[in-house]
């Protein structure tokens, strides 16, 4: 039995990285639940039910700082929500095995295609018909560039489908695919590091609700796992919270990056361990 003080602090870390990076908690947690000796399918679970806590303890603070885009949080959530159930319903009748491999190679590709385009500079782009329509845009409060950031968002008929997928990972590996969500803005829709990030922990936590109510209605959720679990990553959350909107949008994406190498190779060696 897993004690309860090394479920709080584990939920800490992963409440933390998932607020700064804007990938959910589950990257941290699943691996150290499953090293605890907790059953894969009951970690991506109670890291399901997590990811709510930790997007509803960092979006908060996101949109009250007014950094969140809402309207693409909105729109972006009708296809992540069909895509966790999807993705939840084969979790639970097959093998997690080779889907592991399957998105850590997809997260190495990300990270190679993020980084060859990191040395680029944000700037505001032209916007098409159908984003524009859909009103994708807005600007936030800079605090480290003590100014205010205009942007627009762009090919949002790109973004939807590959939100689906997004979704299905999440429902799927029970991570948030926040790593997923993050590139999509990225790069498909050219919003700027910050609003990516923090949109996307908005549209974890809906993402995660969706999920969540699978493994619920099949029993994979432990009640007594799950409270320090959520207590743990509400403050970690809150932590990351507080950091992220005093960083620059260069040391957002660097933190980035590390993390997603580092959730690449592991379900990589995961996968081909057996998870």
């Amino acid at each position: 039995m897993v004690s309860v003080p090394g479920l709080f602090l584990v939920a800490i870390v992963a409440g933390f990285v998932g607020a700064m990076s804007g990938m959910g908690g589950g990257v941290v947690l699943i691996p150290a639940l499953t090293l605890l000796g907790v059953d894969i399918k009951h970690a991506i679970a109670v890291s399901i039910l997590s990811i709510i806590a930790t997007s509803s303890g960092s979006a908060s603070a996101y949109v009250r700082d007014h950094i969140t885009n809402l309207k693409v949080g909105m729109f972006l959530e009708m296809f992540t929500i069909v895509g966790a159930l999807v993705g939840a319903r084969i979790t639970l009748a097959s093998s997690p095995r080779p889907l592991f491999i399957a998105f850590g190679a997809v997260l190495l590709g990300s990270w190679v295609a993020l980084l060859a385009v990191g040395h680029q500079t944000w700037h505001v782009a032209k916007q098409d018909a159908v984003s524009r329509w859909l009103e994708l845009e807005g600007s936030y409060p800079d605090k480290a560039l003590g100014e205010e950031i205009y942007y627009k968002g762009r090919r949002a008929y790109f973004g939807a489908p590959a939100m689906f997928g997004a979704g299905m990972i999440a429902g799927l590996l029970g991570i948030g695919a926040g790593a997923v969500k993050v590139l999509i803005h990225d790069l498909i829709m050219g919003l700027p590091p910050k609003v990516s990030t923090t949109t996307s922990n908005l549209i974890i936590g809906v993402t995660a609700l969706a999920g969540t109510s699978v493994y619920l209605a099949a029993g994979l959720i432990d009640p007594g796992m799950a409270a320090p679990v959520i207590l743990g990553v509400v403050l970690g959350a809150f932590l990351g919270t507080r950091l992220l909107v005093r960083l620059t949008n260069q040391a957002v994406r660097r933190f980035f990056l590390v993390v997603l190498i580092i959730l690449a190779v592991e379900m990589i060696v995961r996968g081909i361990r057996g998870a």
